[in-house]
């Protein structure tokens, strides 16, 4: 264990340590929701991520992305790179600045047992998620639907859809509808899509065989 992992240790208990540092998680879409999902697995000490988006940031993601001005202009990949070598400079870090689509969405994650979905388009989403869950049988999709609005926390949930399949979300604010996207409620999907990968990485959620 290096330094970050053992004070970690004293916090959670070396198990729990030694399990999140041996994990590895893909994150598809880098942006409101995959960026904050980023940032929570390395502060949880997750050792290693697959970061995957084609986009570079821009001034309109500063209202809800964990980025800064200096970024601007950046490939969102560097991006969040450059901040979570901050939080742990040992993470290993698998950078893609590709587009998902039908052609590549399963050989690009192809390695990874827990792919966190992270687009804000429905179509995207319905395109990774069905893909992975017909073609990667031993990858657990964590997905989002409902991000945007100011509803109460409490309307933002995880449900188990089936053994692969976990939703975090309202289920209904779309932003496709035009209703607006504010920080702490993309923020809270953020979260418990990274709990669920936590949990899993630690056993608390029944992975598939």
């Amino acid at each position: 264990m290096n330094r970050a992992q053992e004070v970690l240790a004293d916090r959670i208990g070396r198990e729990p340590a030694e399990r999140l540092a041996c994990a590895r998680v893909g994150i598809a879409g880098l942006g409101g929701l995959g960026s904050n999902i980023a940032v929570h697995l390395v502060r949880s000490g997750v050792g290693a991520l697959h970061l995957v988006d084609f986009d570079i940031v821009d001034e309109s993601n500063l209202n809800r992305q964990h980025y800064f001005r200096d970024h601007l202009g950046m490939r969102k990949t560097e991006a969040l790179a450059e901040q979570l070598r901050r939080i742990n400079p040992d993470v290993e870090l698998d950078l893609d600045a590709a587009r998902i689509d039908a052609d590549n969405a399963v050989a690009l994650f192809a390695d990874e047992r827990i792919v966190c979905e992270a687009f804000d388009k429905p179509d995207a989403k319905a395109l990774l998620v069905n893909a992975l869950l017909a073609e990667a049988p031993q990858t657990v999709v964590i997905a989002a639907s409902g991000v945007a609005g100011a509803g109460p926390a409490s309307e933002v949930a995880t449900r188990r859809l089936s053994p692969r399949f976990y939703l975090c979300g309202d289920g209904t604010t779309d932003v496709a509808s035009g209703t607006a996207l504010f920080a702490p409620h993309v923020a809270l999907c953020a979260a418990q899509q990274a709990l669920v990968a936590v949990r899993l990485i630690l056993g608390l959620e029944q992975a598939p065989a």
